[in-house]
């Protein structure tokens, strides 16, 4: 694996939410790389509400062979009815690198792992080739298509527990 996944803690959670980089990433994140402000708000309200640090804070993707932070991503929930949703994304210098194929299919192994989860969803943009690409290598399944909060269509994506 080319990055290893780091869980955020609170005081990070809240600098990211007010859309500024904790002091200690400054020169060790790639621009584009720390999350936007609204996940690490959704997140951080998932939190106050009681729910569990690994399925609703953010991880960071950290470049094994540097420490670079290179991207980010995580569960956008708790799981419901065997199924959890992820997110990620990955600096634009750093795309074309096996980054987000190696992010997803650790999510998906943690997710699995924790007996709660027989489904990984991803909620992709027609148009985002290459996360379409990342959630193909892996096996995840088309689905049907659904508008977003925003209003935007977007493909579900499944990734079903192996047997």
């Amino acid at each position: 694996m080319t990055i290893i996944l780091q869980l955020l803690g609170l005081a990070d959670l809240r600098t990211l939410a007010a859309a500024r980089t904790p002091r200690h990433y400054v020169g060790h994140a790639a621009p584009g790389a720390l999350p936007p402000a609204f996940v690490a708000q959704r997140a951080l309200a998932h939190l106050e509400a009681g729910k569990s640090p690994g399925w609703c804070a953010t991880f960071v993707m950290l470049r094994v062979s540097d420490q670079m932070v290179v991207g980010a991503c995580g569960f956008k929930d708790e799981p419901q009815d065997g199924q959890v949703e992820i997110g990620y994304g990955v600096a634009s210098g750093w795309h074309g690198q096996g980054i987000a194929t190696d992010a997803v299919r650790e999510l998906a192994r943690i997710a699995f792992a924790s007996g709660a989860v027989e489904r990984v969803l991803a909620q992709i943009a027609p148009d985002n080739i290459a996360s379409l690409r990342v959630v193909g290598k892996l096996g995840f399944e088309a689905g049907a298509r659904v508008r977003d909060a925003d209003g935007e269509e977007l493909l579900q994506w499944v990734l079903r527990k192996p047997a």
